[in-house]
């Protein structure tokens, strides 16, 4: 299995003063996606909840959507497409390589995504032919689940308790973090990864597994921005809102106001924006 640390020697300048000393990072390595034994598409992630990973991105993809559609996730022998044996060790057992196998009678769609072949640890989709394949192909709308209230108090103090949540942070500063949280603020689940999207893949894919979805009373806090890609990750998981400690994209706004996505910006401490979704926003006085 991967290691989620490495350790890399380093020099190390202070106030003048040269020394040499081991640093701890956070491990990067590939990790190719199969389903029913093809190859679907390769993601940069941290090792460590691979096989959650796997199922919440095949959940934002319209594969998944319930845990009786699986029937299995494995590891494979070999290396990922594109990945020189001398690196990935071969034919050899990586864990690198991951097969989802759907239960008999669950079809496979036509999954034609220009991400099959490689997906970085900071990819993203675009283009406006995305907002609709999102909104027509959910099966959790967010418009037709009950209405979730949240006090802009209670986002506020989210950001504080991801980041006392982040344990590997803490010895490396290299990675993303994405939380689960109830209505009423309560800590779900938490995940790292050095893709912020996957660790959202990580939140649902556990939630698929354990039979959650719909996530329709959670709130999703990414630590970074929130892209199209992580506001199409919320919507498809049925999840009602979207909180990001940065900026969001464009097209992320855009998804947010089409799919009722509860979208909020630049969370830090008592300030925050709001760009859509603002009626899941309990304010005290009128915008």
């Amino acid at each position: 299995m991967g290691r989620v640390t490495e350790r890399r020697r380093t020099i190390r300048i202070r106030d003048g003063v040269v020394s040499t000393r081991p640093d701890t990072l956070v491990a990067e390595e590939p990790m190719e996606i199969r389903l029913n034994g093809k190859p679907l598409a390769i993601t940069m992630r941290t090792p460590g909840d691979d096989f959650a990973l796997a199922a919440g991105f095949l959940v934002s993809e319209g594969v998944l959507g319930s845990a009786d559609e699986l029937q299995s996730i494995v590891y494979c022998a070999g290396a990922p497409v594109g990945v020189p044996p001398a690196v990935a060790g071969g034919g050899s057992n990586t864990y690198n390589v991951v097969d989802v196998r759907l239960a008999p009678g669950v079809q496979v769609p036509d999954i034609t995504l220009e991400r099959n072949v490689y997906t970085t640890s900071s990819c993203g989709l675009c283009g406006k032919a995305s907002l609709d394949a999102v909104r027509t192909t959910t099966r959790f709308p967010i418009a037709d689940t009950p209405p979730v209230r949240v006090e802009p108090a209670l986002l506020a103090g989210l950001p504080d308790r991801l980041r006392a949540a982040q344990r590997v942070f803490d010895r490396t500063g290299g990675l993303h973090a994405a939380a689960l949280f109830s209505e009423d603020g309560a800590l779900l689940d938490v995940r790292e990864d050095v893709g912020r999207h996957n660790a959202v893949d990580k939140l649902v894919g556990r939630a698929l597994r354990d039979g959650r979805l719909p996530l329709s009373r959670a709130i999703l806090l990414v630590s970074g921005r929130a892209s199209f890609e992580l506001a199409q990750k919320a919507v498809m998981a049925g999840i009602p809102v979207l909180a990001a400690v940065s900026a969001p994209s464009s097209l992320a706004v855009d998804l947010a106001a089409e799919t009722g996505l509860t979208l909020v910006g630049f969370l830090r401490g008592a300030n925050m924006n709001v760009y859509a979704g603002d009626e899941r926003i309990a304010l005290n006085t009128g915008v």
